[in-house]
């Protein structure tokens, strides 16, 4: 199964934007978010994922309650540490910072965290998956990224964010996206 992650995207609506292209480009069939998205309008981008998105709240969310309402449309986010069992039965764990997961006693194949905004793919002496995806904002280090998570062969892989190529206006691609499916419904009349 091919899962998108991310974190730490601090309203960087472009790079949320990007994100999204990547995981739908390798047709992740859901995307883990650990974390640290921040205000609510950060939230529309999101709905053009072509799967559900399951996350954490991190330590920067404005706004929770307006975060879980966006999230109803696309999937669900929570409190840390956040248990979600995929479709192929992996078990994942997702907190925004690393020490939420002291404590906690849930079984899980795969843990994702934030917070530092550092990338990193490791295994634990149990085998255990660990990744933080780094920043997708890009503001901190200057290297946004997400990761892609394999759990058929539960391997993992840092992504870099290519803002070479600016993007459209979101109002021109909302534009643009409207315009498409109103031809796609004239042609099916």
């Amino acid at each position: 199964m091919k899962v998108g992650v991310f974190a730490d995207t601090h309203d960087h609506l472009d790079n949320i934007r990007r994100a999204v292209q990547i995981f739908n480009a390798a047709q992740c069939e859901c995307v883990l978010f650990a974390g640290d998205l921040v205000s609510t309008f950060a939230v529309p981008p999101l709905r053009q994922l072509n799967c559900p998105i399951y996350g954490c709240f991190g330590d920067n969310e404005g706004n929770k309650i307006g975060l879980q309402g966006g999230f109803k449309l696309i999937g669900k986010i929570q409190e840390a540490p956040a248990k979600y069992e995929l479709t192929d039965g992996t078990q994942v764990a997702i907190v925004h910072m690393q020490r939420q997961f002291a404590g906690f006693q849930g079984e899980f194949d795969i843990a994702i965290f934030g917070h530092t905004h550092k990338p990193e793919i490791r295994y634990d002496d149990a085998g255990k998956l660990w990744i933080n995806p780094g920043e997708t904002s890009g503001w901190t280090y200057g290297r946004p990224t997400v990761a892609l998570l394999d759990t058929n062969h539960k391997t993992a892989e840092i992504i870099d964010i290519d803002m070479s190529e600016p993007l459209p206006s979101w109002d021109e691609e909302r534009r643009m996206r409207a315009k498409a499916n109103s031809k796609i419904e004239n042609t099916a009349d």
